[in-house]
């Protein structure tokens, strides 16, 4: 017997007693309606069938199924709807095995749930990631899985949205076998037929009994709350899928669904999941620049970086994470050791956490090779520089890099700030020069600006992107200018804090406002954390070119003139006891705060919460229109990635243009055009927000498939 549904996604045959369902909707068996559709008619066709005894669900291609369709984001639900099959699935009145390959997330590992059985092959991945998109699991899952794994497995599934391999689904009770081959419709079906002839029966993921030790649960909702409160602050989704799973906890199952249902409804109609769902899409979109689709990548085998300082090493640590020899190059052996040791430093760290085994760490620092002598790297196929942030300093490294490294090797750049077309200028192939822009720590972070000068080959950028993939990095595409793409915005963000502050605001409100907007980290904890002398040496640099038009706070530059660089000196815009993290606002601060709005002739007027977050918003909007406007971003989406990933802009909030789409861009103007009564040259309004305004258009317009 073989069935297929009007789309041929779903099909049906029939092996003996079990009713073999095929999932087939390339290219990741994403549940669309018909797949949905398919399933509720394979189940109805199975419990008509007496020839049927069992029914073995199974995924065509690479995974079982990834998860909602994408296609069908934001339009209305077309039935039969989610929750429904896998109620069928779960009544159904003879045995429903899933099998799982490759991805089983989302609503696919509900499926699975639902299912009476599940048995995975090696390389199966499992989770429940919708608090990515600002959802709970609405399908059953809030239910199913703490019956089926407890409440603690449960809700670190759910509030992490991590997946999990087949190995650990299988010891915390999500799986019932592992395959022993990758065949999973061999494993499928010789499970599903042993547990026919033991007579095995149906068995509703209902009536598991994980959540048999009550007091146990609750002590997992309650620690979970707790800590979703401190970690998740601003998220709506979070403490919904909470009150979810403490509903498993306390309700009947089928009530338990409805308020499940009921809190699913509520996260949809949040204005966070628009946020959301905005950087989900924009993520996948910023890695197709064009230079990907115009050349191919080189090949890269080997890395050479230059610098084994904070950044050299974070880099380091990237690279060989990503299975890449490196050879590091430094000035001296003790410059070297150094770096080595910072890199031993990072993989015990993760050690001492239990995040990796000694073979890795011992594995990766056999890829180290470190010399003193440039010639080291005359094989390496991409050399990475990470010196310090000097024009001359550079210049003297790629002059280097020019002599000893073989054609076809790329440069590449750190900087985060200089003209990479002047770096390249000094080399005889400036086609093969390119800008990785990472950000500290490197071996965290997940944004890598790749940075494309004048001259460079798209077959050099295309390998940047390439290579980015490798890292596991977040790739976004900028041109070159003073800052790039997310320095250009921060020192914009900054400006205006500083005009706030030498207006009236403190420093200490102005990072409370921004925290609470959904930063991790005010602007000036952040000036603290990265240290002050950064920032100041940056402002020295440009001083002969800044235009005479712009305002100058003068008043971090006073903190620095006292050797206040913030945490690694013990003191900056707060005060640090010695070895903490957290600094507490400092009464001297304010007293040099005072006399440099006296010394500016400023009288301190008082701002709002939501004022100080309204201008530091309009400024960035702002310069990231001129940032669209003048090609440095392709995009408005590229702007909105670079600051969530590498700025903490809040992922929930989208992304500043995003941001400003959701406020309304007339509302912008209008905002931007009353500040530039105060300051013309600072708060005049982008062209491109006057263009976009006065056709009655918006950014998410300019983003193309991606809007």
């Amino acid at each position: 017997m073989t069935a297929s549904t009007q789309a041929s996604v779903v099909s049906r045959t029939l092996h003996g007693s079990v009713l073999v369902v095929t999932i087939d909707h390339p290219p990741v068996n994403a549940l669309s309606v018909d797949v949905r559709r398919g399933l509720a008619e394979a189940i109805e066709a199975a419990q008509s069938d007496a020839a049927v005894a069992a029914v073995l669900i199974v995924g065509a291609g690479r995974n079982f199924i990834a998860g909602a369709d994408i296609r069908e984001f934001g339009k209305p639900p077309l039935s039969p709807l989610l929750p429904a099959v896998c109620n069928s699935i779960e009544a159904c009145t003879k045995p429903v095995v899933a099998a799982i390959h490759g991805a089983a997330l989302g609503g696919g590992l509900e499926i699975a749930l639902a299912a009476h059985y599940r048995i995975a092959v090696r390389g199966a991945k499992l989770g429940l990631p919708e608090v990515q998109l600002g959802l709970l699991p609405g399908a059953g899952g809030t239910q199913r899985a703490p019956r089926l794994i407890g409440a603690a497995h449960a809700l670190d599934l759910m509030l992490s949205g991590r997946h999990v391999r087949a190995e650990e689904a299988l010891a915390m009770g999500l799986v019932d076998r592992l395959g022993a081959t990758d065949d999973v419709l061999g494993e499928g079906l010789a499970y599903t037929r042993e547990l026919l002839a033991a007579k095995a029966g149906v068995r509703p993921t209902r009536a598991a009994t994980a959540l048999a030790d009550l007091q146990a649960g609750r002590a997992a909702v309650e620690a979970a709350r707790k800590e979703t409160a401190a970690r998740t602050r601003g998220l709506f989704s979070p403490m919904k899928i909470v009150q979810a799973v403490e509903a498993a906890l306390t309700l009947p199952f089928d009530e338990g669904l409805a308020l499940e249902r009921q809190l699913f409804v509520e996260c949809l109609e949040s204005p966070q999941r628009a946020g959301l769902i905005h950087a989900f899409f924009a993520e996948r979109e910023v890695a197709k620049a064009p230079e990907t689709k115009a050349a191919s990548a080189r090949a890269v085998a080997s890395v050479g970086i230059v610098g084994g300082g904070t950044m050299g090493a974070g880099i380091a640590v990237a690279v060989l994470d990503a299975g890449l020899p490196i050879t590091m190059i430094e000035r001296d052996e003790a410059a070297l050791e150094r770096g080595r040791a910072h890199i031993e430093r990072v993989y015990d760290g993760l050690l001492a956490k239990g995040r990796i085994q000694a073979e890795v760490k011992d594995a990766a620092l056999a890829r180290f090779t470190g010399s003193t002598s440039y010639d080291a790297l005359a094989n390496v196929d991409l050399v990475i520089e990470a010196v310090f942030e000097d024009m001359a300093v550079k210049k003297a490294v790629f002059s280097e890099l020019d002599r000893v490294c073989k054609p076809g090797a790329i440069l590449a750049t750190n900087t985060s700030y200089l003209d990479i077309d002047e770096i390249a200028g000094v080399t005889s192939r400036p086609f093969d020069v390119v800008g990785l822009h990472f950000f500290s720590p490197a071996n965290i972070m997940k944004l890598l600006e790749i940075v494309v000068p004048a001259r460079v080959s798209a077959d050099v950028v295309a390998t940047a992107f390439e290579l980015a993939k490798q890292l596991r990095k977040v790739p976004v595409r900028a041109g070159v200018c003073d800052g790039f793409i997310g320095n250009r915005l921060l020192a914009v963000y900054r400006t205006a804090a500083d005009y706030l502050m030498e207006d009236g605001a403190s420093p200490y409100q102005i990072d409370r406002a921004m925290r609470e907007f959904g930063y991790p980290m005010g602007p000036y904890q952040v000036v603290d954390l990265a240290g002050g002398d950064i920032g100041w040496a940056a402002r020295k640099r440009r001083a002969p070119t800044r235009d005479t038009r712009m305002r100058y706070v003068e008043i971090a530059d006073r903190l620095c003139e006292r050797g206040w660089f913030g945490q690694k000196t013990g003191r900056g815009f707060y005060r640090y006891e010695p070895g903490a993290r957290t600094g507490t606002p400092d009464p001297e601060v304010e007293a040099i705060i005072d006399s440099e709005r006296a010394r500016a002739g400023i009288s301190p007027r008082s701002f709002t919460d939501e004022e100080i977050v309204r201008r530091l918003m309009c400024a960035v909007i702002n310069e990231a229109a001129n940032v669209v406007r003048e090609g440095i971003a392709l995009r408005p989406l590229d702007v909105d990635i670079a600051l969530v990933y590498g700025y903490g802009f809040p992922r929930y909030r989208g992304g500043p243009m995003k941001y400003a789409d959701m406020l309304g861009l007339p509302n912008v103007l209008a905002e931007l055009t009353r500040l530039s009564q105060e300051d013309a040259f600072f708060w005049r309004p982008s062209p491109l927000i006057v263009e976009l305004v006065e056709r009655g258009a918006d950014f998410a317009s300019l983003n193309g498939a991606a809007s």
